[in-house]
């Protein structure tokens, strides 16, 4: 078998990819927006469906050549866990996340995110408007810890809560389309 039949072969892990980020994207802003606080279940959502499923999801895109997939899904996938061992900590000796080291953290993830963005201009409307809206989504994270006004972390929460919502929209669209051999959800 060819390489290319074998790429042929190996179902789009960009549904779940995205399902991964979305559904746990939502749920941590639900929690910078106010309206539910940081618990086990959003670290738990962090770890599985945030981290671990970003990353076979990436790994599935090197898999089948897409260089824009693979570095997504693995990053995001990573910087899941990050933020996870971040959040608790497990290293004794090491001093914990302050706002400005976190403000730094998340700029830089807000530069790589503006960049990958430019990258969506060659895809569908529906990963701009998730890779757009992330983008704004760190830099206003970033903002809120350096500055530590904490109503731009609330209006952070929010842009966050409809990013999610798209990259889950953009991963049932392509779920439902591929089902239906047609375009049930517009991308």
């Amino acid at each position: 078998m060819s390489n290319e039949k074998q790429f042929e072969t190996i179902a789009n892990p960009a549904p779940l990819g995205l399902l991964g980020f979305g559904m746990t994207t939502v749920l941590l802003n639900l929690h910078n927006a106010g309206i539910i606080p940081l618990s086990i279940v959003i670290v738990a959502m962090g770890f599985a469906l945030g981290g671990a499923a970003q990353i076979i999801a990436g790994i599935m895109e090197f898999k089948k050549n897409n260089v824009f997939g693979a570095t997504a899904f693995t990053a995001y996938g990573f910087f899941w866990w990050s933020l996870i061992l971040i959040w608790i900590n497990p290293f004794d000796g090491i001093k914990g996340a302050d706002d400005k080291s976190m403000g730094f953290y998340l700029l830089l993830w807000g530069i790589f995110t503006l960049f990958m963005f430019i990258g969506t201009l060659k895809h569908n409307r529906a990963s701009q408007v998730v890779f757009a809206s992330l983008t704004v989504l760190f830099f206003l994270l970033a903002i809120g810890d350096f500055t530590g006004v904490h109503a731009i972390k609330t209006l952070a929460g929010y842009v966050g809560i409809f990013c999610g919502a798209s990259a889950i929209y953009n991963s049932m669209a392509q779920i439902i389309n591929n089902e239906f051999k047609k375009t049930i959800m517009p991308l």
